[in-house]
């Protein structure tokens, strides 16, 4: 994709609504992103806006499936940020090549995968087919900060 890509992606997020934030700033001995090659590594990132979280709190008890799904697509938007930092446009992505999604929950909540698809439904309604990707949806017993969702991007970039 070349610069109107970018411009592509970008308005796609405004038609629906959604702005991509500032990119995360790390809060321990880590750093947002590593590339190798042309594969970018994102680190964690929560439902985090101007600094505060959207949701906190387990799905099952403070949250709903729906509110989950919410926070993954804030998620989704930080690490869509983190990228931008790194690549300098969104429209230097290629593909969307893995999610590792975690969901504070309840014991035994088993529908962590319809919570993270509110990371991967935006990344395919980004790049189509290209941002459809492998996943990993995990339900645990807590998050940072009592987070209600965090995930994990690799992708590849030209």
């Amino acid at each position: 994709m070349n610069g109107a890509a970018m411009d592509t992606i970008e308005k796609m997020l405004q038609e629906l609504g959604l702005a991509l934030p500032a990119p995360a700033v790390p809060i321990g001995s880590y750093v947002p992103y590593r590339m190798s090659g042309n594969t970018l590594y994102l680190s964690g990132v929560l439902s985090v806006r101007d600094g505060a979280l959207t949701h906190a709190g387990p799905v099952g008890k403070d949250q709903t499936v729906e509110s989950g799904y919410a926070a993954a697509q804030v998620c989704a938007l930080n690490a869509l940020a983190s990228a931008k930092a790194a690549l300098g446009s969104l429209g230097r992505v290629r593909e969307i090549l893995l999610v590792n999604g975690f969901v504070n929950a309840v014991a035994g909540f088993e529908q962590s995968p319809q919570v993270i698809n509110g990371a991967s439904d935006l990344f395919v309604k980004l790049y189509g087919e290209a941002g459809k990707h492998a996943r990993a949806a995990v339900g645990v017993s807590g998050l940072p900060r009592n987070a209600t969702v965090e995930i994990q991007v690799t992708l590849r970039f030209e």
